[in-house]
This record gives C-alpha cells, sequence and structure tokens, in this order.
C-alpha cells in the first residue's frame, strides 16, 4: 500500500488526520534533524495501523510530503 502524508515537524503532539484514502496529515513532536522526526513518524504510523515498523518505508525522506510504502 503507498500513502502520502504532509508532515508538521516541532508541534505539540503526535497526531495522525485522515485526509481521504491514501492521504493523510502527521503532526510531529521531535524537530526536522537528524531524520528523529522520520523516526517518529515511522512509530506513528505503525501504531496506527497496528504494524511493525521493519514494514514502513519512506521513499523521500527529506521532503515534508512524504510517500510512504506499507508493506
Amino acid at each position: 500500500m503507498i500513502i502520502k502524508i504532509k508532515v508538521k515537524p516541532n508541534s505539540r503532539e503526535n497526531k495522525l488526520e485522515k485526509i481521504n484514502d491514501n492521504e493523510y496529515h502527521a503532526d510531529i513532536t521531535e524537530k526536522a534533524e537528524d531524520n528523529k522526526a522520520n523516526i517518529e513518524l515511522i512509530k506513528l504510523l505503525s501504531k496506527y495501523f497496528n504494524i511493525s515498523h521493519k514494514n514502513i518505508k519512506i521513499k523521500n525522506p527529506s521532503s515534508r510530503n512524504k510517500i510512504i510504502e506499507i508493506n
């Protein structure tokens, strides 16, 4: 499954909001440095979809508009 996520780092809380079937908006508390926001996003997605973090891959880690592959 491929989904698109617009990420807002350095937010007050971690939350994931579904926009439509394959688009989401994520607020992440971590800053976008040293890959911290991406790691936190993977944790949030694994909890939301109830899957292992090993099944989640970020295709474009440096962009705020991320393409995520979930196996």
